[in-house]
Parts: C-alpha cells; sequence; structure tokens
C-alpha cells in the first residue's frame, strides 16, 4: 500500500501521512497523534502509517518544546535533578492541549479535515495531552489515550480529573500498563470508574484496559494488542 508524507507549518509542526488519497483519508477521519516527552512526530512514523493504513488522516504533531520547536534547554527543564521538573513537563503538556481547537481551526480552514470526524491518540505525555484536550476541543469525537494520567498533581487546579462530567460524549478509552511506575495505572482506572455514571446513557463509550505484566515500556505483545485496540476504537466511533 502506498502511504504518502506531507510536512505542514500550521500553528505547530505537523506531518501528515495517509494512504491513496489525503481527502478521501479525512473523509474517513484524521487523528491527531501525540507522542511521549523526548520524542517527536518524526519518530512516530510507524504509529501514523499504521494509522493511515487503516484508512486515517494521521497527523503527527510535535508537543510544544519538542521537535522541531525543542526547548533550548530541554534537558536541563525535564532533568528529574530539576526539583520542578513535574511543573514543566504539566507547562508544555497544558499548552500543546490549549493548542488544539487552534489546530482544527486552521486544518478546516485549509480543507485539510473533515470537521465531523476527528479523533485523537497520545501515548505517555501525549496521553496527558489526551486527556486535557478532550476537554478543550469538544469536536474531538474519540480519543485513545495510552500510558497517560488524567490526575495531574503538580498542576491540580488544571487536572482533567476534577471535570468528569465535561467529558462525554467523547469516546473515551483509557489503556494503562500494570507494573508502570511512571505513570501509575490506578489514576486511569479510578477514573473510568468516576466516569461510569456519566456515561449512563452510552456506556459503551468509555473503555478502560489494563495491562498486568508490562511497565511504561510495555512488552511487545501487550503494546501490539494496545495498538490494535486503539485502531478499533477510533474505527469504531470516528
Amino acid at each position: 500500500m502506498a502511504v504518502h508524507t506531507e510536512s505542514i507549518q500550521l500553528i505547530a509542526p505537523a506531518l501528515l501521512v495517509y494512504a491513496h488519497d489525503r481527502e478521501r483519508a479525512s473523509q474517513q477521519g484524521s487523528v491527531l497523534f501525540y507522542h511521549g516527552l523526548g520524542s517527536s512526530k518524526d519518530q512516530q512514523l510507524t504509529e501514523l502509517t499504521s494509522l493511515a493504513e487503516r484508512g486515517f488522516l494521521a497527523i503527527g504533531v510535535d508537543n510544544v518544546g519538542h521537535g522541531e520547536r525543542r526547548y533550548a534547554d530541554f534537558d536541563a527543564r525535564f532533568s528529574q535533578h530539576n526539583p520542578n521538573w513535574g511543573h514543566a513537563l504539566l507547562g508544555a503538556v497544558a499548552a500543546t492541549a490549549q493548542e488544539v481547537p487552534r489546530l482544527l481551526d486552521a486544518y478546516i480552514q485549509a480543507g485539510i479535515v473533515n470537521p465531523a470526524r476527528v479523533g485523537l491518540v497520545g501515548v505517555s505525555m501525549g496521553g496527558y495531552i489526551a486527556y486535557a484536550a478532550a476537554l478543550a476541543e469538544r469536536r474531538l469525537k474519540a480519543v485513545s489515550v495510552i500510558l497517560g494520567s488524567p490526575v495531574w498533581w503538580e498542576a491540580e487546579a488544571n487536572s482533567p480529573h476534577r471535570t468528569p462530567e465535561r467529558f462525554y460524549p467523547t469516546a473515551l478509552l483509557s489503556q494503562n500498563a500494570g507494573c508502570d511506575t511512571s505513570v501509575p495505572p490506578h489514576h486511569a482506572r479510578d477514573f473510568h470508574q468516576t466516569l461510569t455514571p456519566y456515561y449512563a446513557d452510552q456506556p459503551a463509550r468509555q473503555q478502560y484496559l489494563e495491562y498486568p505484566q508490562s511497565g511504561h515500556f510495555m512488552r511487545e505483545q501487550d503494546w501490539h494488542q494496545c495498538w490494535e485496540h486503539s485502531l478499533n476504537w477510533l474505527n469504531r466511533w470516528l
């Protein structure tokens, strides 16, 4: 299958990946992809290609402070020797999530995406972004969070878990690793329990899955299963 890539600079550096025809892919659904700490859109080509092969228009975005807009002091800012690194991380997370509405506006105006069929996937840091983006941008129809947390202790006033009533009807899938010490799974697990009454009319629109034998760097078989669940979620709800 022929897969095409295009770099664009609208609001944030991004990479479009699609099979065959971009317009046809956008009609099936456009999927924003947000990566982990220290990564970039260009390092996620495997996942972006996988989305494209399923027929989606995949849009890999550089998080704030990453990739083409990497902070000059990135290593010092996000060093675990920096006592404020958690605040720095969540600052970049919040800034990236707050861009999403402007990003979609720009893509819609340019005729890149179909506003009726837009989803988002976030991994690790991108998972934190995904929870916040679901609140910032109500046009997101389906969101898949991988190894993220809705609980932000270092920025509790802005923590997504404080407003569970605002997530419905967004189709929200969260997947975490049971042995993850970087992003403890119980935050997302408990959050989905909290979401249950808000999704009472359509309970299938929210789901939590956990991989008990994996840590933050998931076992290969668990990662493949996790990714397949994400693809199926997007297929179902976009």
